[in-house]
C-alpha cells in the first residue's frame, strides 16, 4: 500500500485529503482496540463529496488511516491549538477522548518516528512536490485542504458545530479576496458557517502557506451531518444533502481558480 495517491492536473488548486485514508499496518492494527479499529475519526466520503468538482485539479490524498499517524499534525508533535483538548501526532484517543489502543500498546518514540518516515513524510512531500510544481505554470497557486468530522463531539468542542468551518490561521495563510469571497459564497448559501472558529487551519495550511509568494492555503472543515445519512457507523454518503453542498463547493473552488488566473493577467 503506498501511502499517497496523486493525481496530477494542470490547474492552480490542490486538494489536500490528509484524513480520508482506511489503511492501517498490522503491527497497528493488532495494538488497536475494538474502539480504536472502528476508525471513528476518518472524513469519511470526502473523496467522494469532492469528486468532479473542478477541471483540471491535482489531488494529494493518504491513504493511511489517521490512526497510523495524522497527517494534519507537526511532524515534531506540537499542538495546533495549545490548551484545548486535540488528538497528537499519533493519537492515542479519539475524537471522543477514549483510548484507541490497548492498556500498554501506546506507540513509542521509535515507533512514532518509524511512523513519520514511512507514511507523514511522504504525503508531505508529494505536497510540497505538487506545489513546486504548479508554481512552474501559475503565479498563484491555493492548496485547498479538504476536512470533516462529527458536529457533536463535547471532548474537542461545545455545542454542534457549523456546517462549514474555513480556517485561514487568523487571515495569515491566504489573500484577503480568497478567504472574503469563500466566506460569502458560505454565508449567501444557506448552510451555517464559521470564520476562523474553532478549526483554524491545521499543520499543513499553515506550513505551506505564504501567500506574498504565491501560494494561499485554505481549509474547509465540513460537518459530516451535511452529507452524511447520520453521523455513524455505517458512515452512508448522502446523496440528497451532498448534492445541496456539492455547487457550494464548487463555487468556492471556481473563485479560487479565477482568483489565480486574474492575478496571472496583472
Amino acid at each position: 500500500m503506498h501511502p499517497v495517491e496523486i493525481k496530477r492536473g494542470k490547474g492552480p488548486i490542490i486538494l489536500g485529503m490528509p484524513h480520508t485514508g482506511t489503511f492501517v499496518p498490522t503491527n497497528v492494527m493488532d495494538k488497536l482496540n475494538d474502539q480504536g479499529r472502528k476508525l471513528n475519526d476518518t472524513d469519511w466520503h470526502i473523496d467522494q463529496l469532492y469528486d468532479g468538482l473542478l477541471d483540471d485539479v491535482t489531488i494529494v490524498r493518504a491513504t493511511f488511516s489517521r490512526y497510523v499517524i495524522d497527517a494534519n499534525r507537526d511532524p515534531k508533535g506540537v499542538s495546533l491549538y495549545p490548551g484545548q483538548n486535540t488528538t497528537t501526532l499519533c493519537p492515542t484517543t479519539d475524537f471522543e477522548g477514549e483510548p484507541i489502543y490497548f492498556a500498554g500498546e501506546d506507540p513509542t518514540k521509535g515507533e512514532v518516528e518509524e511512523r513519520r518516515m514511512h507514511f507523514h513524510a511522504p504525503y508531505h512531500q508529494a505536497l510540497a512536490d505538487e506545489i513546486a510544481r504548479l508554481k512552474q505554470l501559475h503565479a498563484d497557486v491555493v492548496l485547498y485542504d479538504c476536512h470533516s468530522i462529527r458536529s457533536i463531539l463535547p471532548f474537542l468542542f461545545d455545542g454542534t458545530l457549523p456546517d462549514l468551518n474555513l480556517g485561514t490561521n487568523e487571515g495569515t495563510t491566504c489573500a484577503p479576496e480568497i478567504e472574503q469571497q469563500a466566506l460569502q459564497i458560505c454565508a449567501r448559501s444557506g448552510f451555517e458557517t464559521v470564520l476562523n472558529g474553532r478549526f483554524k487551519g491545521g499543520w499543513t495550511t499553515r506550513h505551506y502557506a505564504d501567500p506574498n509568494h504565491g501560494v494561499h492555503a485554505f481549509q474547509m472543515e465540513t460537518a459530516q451531518s451535511a452529507y452524511l445519512t447520520n453521523e455513524q457507523a455505517p458512515w452512508t454518503y448522502d446523496e440528497t444533502k451532498a448534492n445541496k453542498l456539492r455547487p457550494v463547493l464548487k463555487t468556492i473552488l471556481t473563485m479560487m481558480t479565477d482568483f489565480c488566473a486574474a492575478n496571472a493577467r496583472t
